[in-house]
């Protein structure tokens, strides 16, 4: 009984009063969910409110809102004292390795809201603990996706030390070829389009979205990819 007792105060009274107002509350919800900003009706699950966690996380960070609607309606939350532990236990439990949260109440008169805020990750990916394996999620638009192995790969490069880089070959040249003419290309596309293995394939791509010659987004569950902004 002691150790439980234990286990549930490590997880309670982190919840800080907000210096948001209600109005600051309505003008944070008219933006609308995006890969930034998510509503939760509640927390389900310290399970399933982990991927959101893991996704911002791995992402760009972002803010969720425990106690509003899809549509935007701010229902408030009965008792937060469950919210607030099973938050607690989903960032540091549930997500591998444990992200740091921060967890606000807003008080809006009649209901209280919790705004729950994810930074980026310094160290990638964040995983999140399933019953047989471990899966990793990122923000696309105002979803909460499993990664591909690419992305997750890109995710790996970017937080070592190494350095990387790449070979201006024929198979490049080929590759930026194609990009000028059509905008995007998939490791398939691209595996076809230099005769080697989709391993091969991803391998290059990888290391060009590393080296920050290209991006990828995600589009239908297919990893994309097309030349990086900072380059265009």
């Amino acid at each position: 009984m002691e150790d439980e007792f234990e286990f549930y105060m490590q997880y309670s009274d982190t919840v800080k009063v907000s210096k948001l107002t209600r109005s600051d509350l309505k003008n944070l919800i008219q933006t609308g969910e995006s890969s930034f900003l998510e509503f939760k009706h509640s927390v389900a699950s310290p399970e399933k409110i982990a991927r959101e966690m893991a996704a911002f996380a791995n992402t760009k960070g972002g803010t969720l809102l425990i106690g509003v609607e899809d549509n935007g309606e701010i229902i408030g939350v009965e008792s937060y004292y469950e919210e607030e532990f099973w938050l607690n236990q989903a960032a540091q439990e549930v997500c591998i390795p444990p992200t740091s949260i921060t967890i606000e109440l807003v008080n809006t008169g009649e209901r209280d809201v919790l705004m729950v805020k994810v930074p980026e990750a310094q160290t990638k990916p964040i995983y999140v603990k399933g019953k047989k394996y471990r899966q990793v999620y990122v923000r696309v638009d105002d979803e909460s996706v499993v990664a591909s192995d690419e992305y997750i790969e890109v995710l790996k490069q970017n937080s070592s030390d190494e350095g990387v880089t790449f070979e201006y070959g024929e198979k490049e040249q080929q590759l930026f070829r194609f990009l000028n003419e059509y905008g995007d290309i998939t490791v398939k596309r691209f595996s076809l389009l230099i005769s080697v293995t989709t391993y091969r394939a991803a391998k290059i791509l990888v290391n060009l979205v590393s080296a920050g010659v290209l991006d990828l987004f995600e589009k239908d569950g297919v990893t994309h990819y097309t030349f990086s902004h900072k380059t265009s």
